[in-house]
């Protein structure tokens, strides 16, 4: 993802609630298995794919996990 992908994606996250980023992530899983599942069976998906979904899912968690501490959810360690 460019720069400016990057940032709308991120933009996009913090306007959705946690249900919807739930939905996203999922979905994300999803689109994870497939590219492996492209790359098991010889389809040979482009590279750069798996390091752009797996960097979206960290993302999703990320956005996830700042609202759980912003609302006071998160879980002491």
């Amino acid at each position: 993802m460019k720069h400016a992908q990057v940032r709308q994606f991120r933009e996009k996250l913090r306007t959705h609630s946690e249900a919807e980023l739930a939905e996203e992530l999922i979905a994300l899983r999803k689109e994870q298995f497939a590219l492996r599942m492209q790359r098991a069976t010889g389809q040979q998906p482009k590279p750069d794919q798996f390091s752009a979904a797996r960097r979206n899912v960290a993302r999703v968690k990320t956005a996830l996990r700042a609202r759980q501490l912003a609302g006071g959810g998160g879980k002491a360690k």
